[in-house]
């Protein structure tokens, strides 16, 4: 789901919300390998194996919130279920579902979403409107439907009920866009299509301070030779180092994140004096908003180089993104600027230039 595993979605959203703790509730062996290597840079998410009973075809999604609740004796103030399927879940979400039950008063909630579609019941008769005085949208108030993405209980209320939901039950309106679920490939194009658009929608470009690059397809040109003893060479463009170190004295902070571990990669960063690498980073994206959080820096101060899918959701995040020339097709029409140059051949060069360029704007005489 634009280049992220669906569930890391909303599972960012979790670690950057107001949660003490996120569970990863899974009997997926390689989930719980991939939590334990991706989300080391935070101590708020574990995963938990999930019994074989609790994770059939059948099993309600109760009994898998129970058999936790029941295993941790219960001892939390407010459980939160939060659905991996619903990708468009953020983290103002999670919090004002959270707010309901400790601030607000109610013993429970959940979120749902405003519908202004004409509702029949199978008699032929109207559920929500009289169709002889059939009335404006802006002036019909619709109906509420549950979107199964939030719901938040205290923990009395879960165990009283052995339910999500008891008590006075409050509510959390999410946007129209959220009421959309993955049932067919087609649904999950709409949603990936949604979440590309939220994230353009929110760019903003200011003066770039920082630039994160991915390694392999651009710092080399995407190929690796291997040997008996493992891997043996890649290529690099010095043109690119020394590109590098003109941005750097002009004030850009550089950061490199890739998915793979290679000492190749480590020699090569110490020699260019880039401190702040980051290796076998398969999510990207919530590591780019772990710093910029813990910074309090800005996405609109940050530019991105990456060159196949699992760099999309960073680069349509960032002030500007950049691709180079023999990027992926799919990155090329998301990214803001396809660079001139093809990667291990002057493409971070020419990067350097644009930016440096692009920066005079915000300079004063």
């Amino acid at each position: 789901m634009v280049g992220r595993p669906l569930f890391s979605w909303v599972l960012a959203e979790a670690v950057f919300s107001d949660l003490d703790k996120v569970v990863v509730y899974t009997d997926d062996e390689e989930i719980i390998a991939y939590i334990a290597n991706e989300y080391g840079w935070t101590t708020k998410v574990v995963a938990e194996k999930r019994s074989d009973e609790s994770a059939t075809d059948t099993a309600s999604t109760e009994s898998a919130m129970l058999e936790y609740a029941e295993k941790a004796g219960y001892a939390f103030d407010v459980f939160c279920l939060l659905q991996a399927t619903s990708p468009l879940t953020t983290r103002h979400d999670i919090n004002a579902c959270l707010a309901k039950v400790t601030l607000e008063g109610f013993d429970s909630a959940l979120t749902v979403v405003r519908t202004h579609r004409f509702i029949w019941n199978e008699d032929g008769t109207p559920a929500n409107y009289d169709f002889l005085k059939r009335p404006r949208r802006q002036d019909f108030n619709g109906l509420l439907i549950e979107n199964g993405a939030v719901y938040a209980a205290k923990s009395d209320v879960l165990k009283q009920n052995s339910n999500r939901l008891g008590g006075n039950v409050g509510m959390v309106e999410m946007s129209e866009d959220t009421l959309v679920e993955i049932d067919s490939d087609n649904d999950w194009n709409i949603i990936e299509s949604l979440i590309a658009n939220r994230l353009r929608s929110a760019k903003m470009c200011k003066r770039i301070t920082h630039l994160f690059l991915d390694v392999d397809g651009v710092f080399t040109d995407g190929c690796v030779y291997f040997g008996s003893e493992g891997e043996l060479m890649k290529k690099f463009d010095m043109r690119d180092g020394m590109g590098l170190e003109i941005l750097r004295q002009h004030g850009v902070k550089v950061f490199v994140v890739t998915s793979e571990n290679s000492k190749l990669v480590e020699k090569r960063m110490e020699k260019l004096k880039i401190t702040d690498a980051f290796f076998g980073v398969k999510d990207k994206y919530a590591l780019l908003h772990e710093i910029v959080r813990n910074n309090n820096l800005d996405f609109g101060n940050f530019a991105y180089i990456g060159d196949d899918v699992n760099d999309m959701a960073s680069m349509l995040s960032v002030g500007w993104s950049l691709a180079p020339a023999n990027a992926m097709s799919v990155i090329k029409n998301s990214a803001d600027f396809t660079l001139p140059a093809e990667s291990a051949n002057g493409a971070i060069r020419h990067a350097c230039e644009f930016i440096m360029k692009y920066n005079q704007r915000y300079e004063t005489n």
